[in-house]
């Protein structure tokens, strides 16, 4: 079995700063116009969500290349040799 590589252990935390960016964006806009804090945390909160699910559905939409191909082909039949 092999370990993830750095991107692959860094991709999660990347899709939950990317959230967490347009979800302070979001609060503060709501915040800004209506100076309601409660108003700015309950939108940023729904942004955060909405977010996130976006971006793992996106994320999920793509379509592995060659390398992501034989890595999963190479996690699946590990006994079989690999061609580099």
């Amino acid at each position: 079995m092999t370990t993830p590589s750095r991107k692959e252990r860094l991709r999660p935390l990347e899709l939950i700063v990317l959230s967490a960016i347009v979800a302070l964006f979001v609060g503060f806009v709501v915040f800004a116009s209506t100076r309601d804090i409660g108003l700015g945390s309950i939108f940023g909160g729904i942004a955060f969500i909405a977010a996130l699910l976006t971006l793992a559905m996106l994320a999920l939409s793509t379509k592995p290349d060659d390398a992501e191909r034989t890595d999963l082909d190479e996690q699946d039949h590990p006994d079989r040799p690999t061609h580099h």
